[in-house]
């Protein structure tokens, strides 16, 4: 295990009727709040109607519609609002997409010039942003609680993360019942999302870290557990808190730190995203399965066993087998939870992009040298290609 620091401050209120607490937490910032939401669903469940009521006396500006994959143009649009009206905190009421963009918005307002140039082409951010506070609607990204997002150009076909120490959410109320209304093929996309950050923390090549490995082990049994039932029953309190609760302890460092390494499916979906604008979580549930089968060797099939017994409960004395049995586990259980599992069912038709693709998921990461299993470009394109028709892998 690698030495790290494990400094994640974000105030959680966590469960039901907790909305009663907003105006003492944007008390501290200030009374001019920046409300960032997305394509109108918080007005249709009432979300928004409850955190109006919330906010007598505050001076709020809206900024709607943010995109599932929310572009650089609307972060521009947000750090302008912010300097104009003198934004003192930002609170962003939605799932990870509006998180994502609001911590961009939280740095790109004190930030000079070109956006996409000067504050996400950088990566890192060491700047000062605006606080931000969450009110979360989707069990996903985890962005609730960390410091990174996503932003994407589509005029440049782009899709990169960026972040910064100032970044993290100062507090975030998750209230599962905010979830109830999810659909069943957004639950399913953000329990892929999920399970994507844990596997990429998961198959890392740093050894000794067994607290880290254990924890994800039980979270992804976590989401296998309640995902199904959440499908079912999309009111049950019990199943989406968990799901919401393992969302942002997947990606608030707990099971990356002390590893060393880059993640390689988040990578590769980052370019489908940004050439075709598809659900970032269908895209790695669709990648994920074919990634492990490219990379599996001699040196991973020891990982791959033990996921498929810690986490499938596969009981099988034959390595290969077993690494093979796991793989199998993992694509049936998004396809029976109603995750399309190839490119052409997402509106991928053809390999047309797949080289460009390819070529960008090396460039803008570090695949090719820091990965589990480096990928070169020759190797994204067979992955790709391997995600056009069904798979089996027994």
């Amino acid at each position: 295990m690698e030495n790290f620091n494990f400094h994640v401050e974000t105030d959680i209120r966590f469960g039901k009727e907790r909305l009663g607490e907003l105006p003492e937490v944007l008390h501290s910032f200030g009374k001019n709040v920046l409300l960032v939401y997305g394509g109108g669903s918080v007005k249709k469940n009432g979300l928004y109607e409850k955190v109006m009521n919330t906010l007598d006396g505050y001076t709020v500006i809206e900024l709607a519609g943010v995109e599932p994959n929310p572009r650089i143009e609307t972060v521009t649009k947000g750090a302008q609002l912010c300097r104009e009206h003198q934004i003192d905190v930002i609170l962003a009421v939605g799932g990870g997409s509006v998180i994502d963009c609001s911590k961009a918005i939280a740095a790109g307002a004190f930030v000079e010039g070109d956006l996409w140039e000067n504050l996400v082409l950088q990566r890192q951010y060491n700047g000062p942003a605006i606080p931000i506070v969450t009110i979360l609607t989707l069990a996903a990204t985890g962005s609730e609680m960390n410091r990174g997002g996503v932003i994407s150009n589509m005029q440049t076909q782009q899709k990169l993360g960026m972040g910064g120490k100032n970044l993290l959410p100062k507090v975030s109320f998750l209230d599962p019942t905010n979830t109830f209304t999810v659909n069943a093929y957004q639950t399913a996309a953000g329990s892929a999302d999920i399970f994507s950050h844990l596997m990429e923390n998961y198959f890392n090549a740093t050894p000794g870290t067994d607290v880290q490995d254990g924890v994800a082990e039980g979270l992804m049994k976590t989401v296998i557990h309640n995902l199904p039932i959440a499908l079912k029953e999309p009111d049950n309190y019990d199943a989406r808190a968990n799901l919401m609760w393992a969302s942002t302890l997947a990606l608030n460092g707990l099971t990356g730190s002390g590893k060393t390494g880059t993640w390689s499916c988040h990578a590769m979906e980052h370019e489908l995203s940004a050439f075709y604008d598809i659900t970032h979580g269908i895209g790695l549930a669709i990648l994920t399965p074919r990634w492990m089968a490219h990379i599996l060797n001699e040196t991973t099939l020891p990982k791959f066993a033990r996921f498929a017994k810690e986490v499938w409960g596969i009981q099988e004395t034959n390595q290969e087998v077993a690494a093979k049995k796991g793989m199998q586990a993992l694509y049936d259980f998004f396809l029976a939870n109603g995750v399309p599992m190839t490119l052409p069912e997402v509106g991928i038709e053809t390999e047309k992009d797949f080289e460009q693709m390819a070529q960008q998921a090396v460039a803008h990461s570090t695949i090719s040298k820091a990965a589990f299993v480096p990928l070169q470009q020759a190797d994204v394109v067979q992955i790709y290609q391997a995600a056009r028709k069904p798979s089996t892998f027994i």
